[in-house]
């Protein structure tokens, strides 16, 4: 089993290949993948499943959804989340018959100790533009908290620690609890926002992509659980 010196050697090579620039037009979009994964114990182990929902962007109307299963094999170390996920993502994106424009993840990108977050890590293997959105505030250094941005929708505050930006704490809809925003690759953190905004309705403060993936994988993973207790 790997240990977290060789994890960590990993993403700090990693970081070397992130792009904090834009590698197309918003214009040119067509369509965005929603990626998460749940988690279950059964007696011989621990278990996840990983949904990825296909939307168009302008519509956001599913074009496709897919899944796969599988056990964990790496246990949970804070900051080497994406050596737990990562297996299970690439499978689920292998089956996708569309190939998605832009890959947004439940989770963080740039917003991590190493910048190594599950949206960046992902990107090298994808080979397309990835962000992060994640529901809870990850406190990277353990110190640094966020300023709230304020009430109204698109609202927004940057998280800086040492003088750099990691990430974005951004609202939605007005008065809703913030989202927080990090780029994953090949997208500036401005476009990354954009597209949150854009990617969200009126039915969740959460944008569309990840709120299905989310559904999907609950879904899922009840099927899976079902499966192992017969």
């Amino acid at each position: 089993m790997n240990g977290e010196a060789e994890y960590m050697a990993i993403q700090n090579e990693l970081k070397k290949g992130i792009s904090l620039f834009d590698s197309f037009e918003v214009s040119a979009l067509k369509t965005v993948a929603g990626v998460d994964l749940a988690y279950w114990k059964e007696d011989d182990g621990e278990y996840a499943v990983c949904c990825i929902v296909v939307i168009d962007i302008a519509t956001h109307k599913v074009i496709e959804k897919k899944h796969f299963s599988g056990r964990i094999e790496v246990p949970y170390m804070p900051g080497f989340l994406a050596f737990r996920e990562l297996p299970l993502v690439l499978k689920t994106a292998e089956l996708l018959e569309t190939k998605p424009d832009i890959f947004v993840f439940d989770g963080n990108g740039y917003l991590h100790p190493r910048h190594a977050g599950i949206a960046t890590h992902a990107s090298f293997y994808l080979d397309k533009p990835t962000f992060g959105v994640a529901k809870s505030y990850f406190r990277v250094d353990k110190q640094t908290d966020y300023d709230e941005p304020a009430k109204e929708a698109g609202s927004f505050t940057d998280i800086v620690i040492d003088g750099e930006v990691y990430g974005r704490a951004l609202r939605t809809h007005r008065d809703v609890r913030p989202i927080f925003v990090s780029v994953g690759n090949h997208i500036s953190l401005e476009t990354a926002c954009q597209l949150a905004l854009m990617l969200t309705d009126k039915d969740s403060h959460v944008p569309v992509p990840t709120r299905l993936a989310d559904l999907e994988t609950h879904v899922e993973r009840e099927k899976e659980r079902r499966k192992g207790s017969k």
